[in-house]
């Protein structure tokens, strides 16, 4: 992590939300990249997901992480965790791999000598590598106590504006992170899990006092606020050319064909061509001078698939 300077933020450089919160931080210390590079009209768009869960996390648990993560791809989503063992580094290793930004926020000062938990080492230098960033209210050769995991727990739930619990046990510190998160008025979003496992316990309790349960990523976009992709509903995407599913992703929502043609950055003709046969194929409609994405399958899909 050397390459990446540790840097004092002002109090206007906080994360936004985090401003909000009653027992906001006095000082913050991060490394890396806290804000993703997107255009800066988006940047109001972008939003953040704590996920946090059990240390003594289920194969259940593993996946579940791994599906619903995976199922944020491309949308402004960034994942925030503690760097923990557990549920919290499966988070953050999902995200490198759907390819979403991720902070991290540790119990520790974030320098290598300190960083906690050591054994996290190379999952930090990829959080880096990646584009993304770790925040702390320690000072950087802080040593992690006892106390200092509490502390910052509220910092993870008070930035985001959601928490998922994925696994927490009754005795669980997780539950403290989805009280925090209650208490500033964040949404609280957890998995459902099975009867017979003790990591069940602090879902269902949250559950119970009116957490969002959660069974698949669309819950998550729509507890958020973030539209599905019409496209990701068609089970048959990736087997239209790279230029059909350019087409499709722009058609989210309708838009004017000569808007449409603008997006596609191609020449006229090009475009012109594609759509016309995009539409013989059913997959896009033209009307009342908006054209849309066809959801139903085509009827060259019918033979695709029986072949």
């Amino acid at each position: 992590m050397e390459p990446y300077p540790i840097l004092e933020l002002s109090p206007g450089e906080f994360p936004p939300l985090l401003r909000e919160i009653p027992d906001s931080p006095k000082k913050l210390y991060r490394r890396g990249i806290l804000m993703h590079e997107d255009a800066p009209s988006s940047h109001q768009d972008r939003k953040l997901l704590c996920v946090v869960g059990s240390r003594n996390y289920s194969s259940y648990g593993k996946e579940v992480v791994s599906q619903l993560i995976a199922g944020l791809r491309e949308y402004p989503i960034t994942i925030v965790s503690g760097l923990a063992i557990g549920i919290d580094g499966l988070a953050h290793t999902a995200a490198l791999e759907t390819g979403l930004h991720t902070i991290a926020v540790p119990g520790s000062g974030l320098r290598d000598e300190v960083l906690y938990p050591h054994r996290h080492k190379n999952l930090a230098h990829k959080i880096l590598g990646a584009g993304g960033g770790f925040l702390s209210e320690y000072e950087p050769d802080f040593h992690a106590m006892n106390w200092s995991f509490t502390r910052r727990n509220r910092i993870m739930a008070g930035m985001s504006h959601a928490t998922l619990i994925i696994e927490a046990s009754e005795q669980s510190g997780t539950l403290v992170t989805a009280r925090l998160a209650m208490e500033y008025n964040r949404d609280v979003l957890t998995v459902p899990g099975s009867i017979f496992s003790k990591n069940s316990y602090g879902p269902h309790m949250l559950i119970r006092d009116g957490a969002t349960p959660i069974t698949s990523a669309t819950d998550i976009l729509e507890a958020l606020g973030l539209k599905e992709r019409l496209y990701e509903k068609d089970e048959h995407f990736e087997t239209y050319s790279k230029e059909e599913q350019q087409v499709l992703k722009l058609l989210n929502e309708p838009l004017g064909k000569d808007a449409l043609i603008r997006a596609l950055d191609t020449d006229t003709s090009s475009a012109n061509i594609l759509l016309t046969m995009m539409e013989l194929k059913g997959l896009i409609q033209e009307d009342n001078g908006k054209i849309s994405a066809n959801l139903r399958k085509p009827s060259y899909v019918d033979s695709l698939t029986k072949q």
